[in-house]
């Protein structure tokens, strides 16, 4: 408060009433730390994803047929190395199939001779140069030291917030989990731990995973999916039910079942998230493990 009265009315009442004050634990700073580095992570994400769109849109400018083979491998180093050396379809040319292979088994041994025989099969597909390709060639070369830079960075911030997660009590309750990894593990620490949620519906209606009833005085008018709830939260627990499809056979079980009454993807996974955000409010209620249902 701005307001030296107001301040002093406040600090005096939190005085006399010493049990509601709590100090601040190593536990929270923690968590402040986790949430300010999994911020970063995000942005870094967001970038990542923003110079993968516009290296594709490039691309598919100047060589649509190259895009189709190396734009849906731009997650992989040895592609983006290959464009940061080798930009244009002209240079990929001249460099010759025994160069750009030597390359890429620096960093995928396997896929190399694979991937070498895609690109110069893509490169034949098209002998028109498009106008435009000199200057697009100095921007892929860019975008492709921006990209290698940015997972560089990304993979130092998920070192440090590996290191912060593994002190928590916590972690290894939620690592126990099927679908649930560092990143996870770090969303759902800094999105509901220090929150108090009086029962698992609470946590989900929070989440925004739990479905929200339609009414109008006594008559209710269905159900319908919720828009509203902790976007960050709703997203982790949603990708973390999609990863458990192949880890849990309960998870895959459950999911099919719900395939099969003739729900899509999405809701398929949404309910088998809300049912997991059961499962997780007791194991961070009681500390305990993941244990997989018997049949």
């Amino acid at each position: 408060k701005t307001d030296a009265r107001d301040a002093f009315i406040i600090a005096n009442t939190a005085r006399t009433m010493a049990h509601t004050l709590r100090g601040i634990t190593l536990t929270e700073e923690d968590i402040a730390e986790l949430s300010m580095l999994c911020g970063f992570d995000d942005d870094l994400a967001s970038q990542i994803t923003q110079v993968r769109n516009r290296l594709r849109g490039f691309l598919t400018q100047i060589h649509p047929a190259l895009e189709r083979v190396l734009g849906p491998r731009l997650a992989h180093p040895g592609v983006i190395a290959l464009l940061a050396r080798h930009s244009s379809p002209a240079r990929l040319k001249t460099a010759g199939r025994g160069h750009v292979r030597a390359l890429l088994k620096k960093h995928a041994p396997r896929l190399a001779e694979k991937l070498t025989e895609e690109i110069f099969t893509a490169l034949a597909e098209q002998t028109v140069i498009v106008t435009g390709t000199s200057a697009a060639e100095k921007i892929i070369g860019r975008l492709a030291d921006q990209l290698a830079q940015l997972g560089a960075q990304r993979v130092e911030i998920e070192t440090e917030i590996l290191t912060v997660v593994d002190a928590h009590p916590l972690t290894q309750v939620l690592t126990s989990m099927p679908g649930v990894g560092v990143r996870t593990a770090a969303r759902l620490l800094t999105e509901v731990v220090g929150k108090d949620f009086k029962d698992a519906g609470h946590l989900a209606s929070y989440a925004g995973i739990a479905p929200v009833t339609r009414r109008s005085g006594t008559s209710i008018r269905g159900e319908s999916p919720s828009r509203r709830g902790n976007k960050v939260l709703k997203r982790a627990l949603f990708l973390s039910a999609f990863a458990s499809l192949s880890a849990s056979p309960a998870s895959r079980a459950y999911y099919d079942r719900k395939r099969a009454e003739g729900k899509r993807h999405n809701q398929a996974v949404i309910a088998l998230a809300r049912r997991r955000t059961d499962v997780l409010y007791a194991m961070l209620r009681d500390g305990s493990f993941y244990q997989e249902p018997t049949p």
